[in-house]
Formats: C-alpha cells, structure tokens, sequence
C-alpha cells in the first residue's frame, strides 16, 4: 500500500508542476529575475503550496506515527547554521542559472529535451559528491543524532 500510495502522490505532485509551469525553466527565471521582466505568477503557487501543507504538516507533527503505520520522520533540526545557509544558497543559485530545481527536473525527464537530462545528472553528482564528503572521517568532528 505505501508504495501505491507514493506512486500516486509523485503523479500528483508531477502533473501539479508540470500545469503551474515549475517545469519550464524560462518561467522560472522570468519569476527569479526581479529586476527585468518579473513573472510573479511562481509565487501563487508557492503560496498554494504552503496553504496547502500547513494543516497537514501542523496536524501530522503531533503524531508518532503515519496514516499508514509506517513512522513519522519530520525534520527535528530548527536552528539555522552555516550548513543550512551554505546549501540554501547552492540551491538557490543553482536554480536560478538553470530554472530547475530537483522536482521540476525529474518531471521535465519526460520531455526528452537535453537540459532537464543534463541537470538531473549534475544534480545526482552534487548529492554523490555530498555523500562523499559527509561520510569521510573529519578530525575533530563529533557525529549527533
């Protein structure tokens, strides 16, 4: 059933980006680019989005569990540090030079243009080489849970 369940929440969460248009890399750029022709129709449906989760997220934070049995596993961290600041910004430059970022990438695969193959590539890279440097033993580095 859970996998059922995530097939059908990546078709809607797909079918979703590809009609608000997170998927075409010159709206994207159009909503990013502030100082030019500003295309600030990106922010409606960022703001749908967070209306959307709000309930769900606040209402599935007082669980132990998910609707499906499996555990609830939200993100516990609630400080903002150099970590966070450093990957936030890589992110967000990184989607503003190519007007993707990883969701709109995976559902633009299925036009079979060059650009989303190339991104998700790179993106894939970018985590390997994350995972890579994450887990190399570091002197003085303390792991936390």
């Amino acid at each position: 059933m859970q996998i059922v369940t995530a097939l059908f929440a990546g078709l809607v969460f797909g079918i979703g980006l590809i009609l608000s248009g997170m998927t075409n890399p010159a709206k994207v750029i159009g909503f990013l680019d502030l100082a030019g022709d500003w295309d600030p129709s990106l922010a409606l449906v960022m703001a749908g989005a967070i209306a959307a989760a709000f309930l769900p997220f606040r209402l599935a934070g007082r669980r132990s569990g998910a609707l499906l049995g499996g555990p609830m596993r939200l993100p516990a961290a609630t400080r903002i540090d150099r970590r966070l600041a450093l990957g936030s910004l890589a992110f967000g430059v990184g989607w503003g030079l190519a007007g993707y970022c990883p969701g709109p990438a995976l559902a633009s695969l299925l036009s079979g243009g060059i650009k989303p193959l190339v991104f998700v590539l790179a993106m894939l890279a970018g985590m390997a080489l994350f995972e890579l440097l994450e887990w190399r033993p570091r002197e003085g580095r303390h792991e936390t849970a």
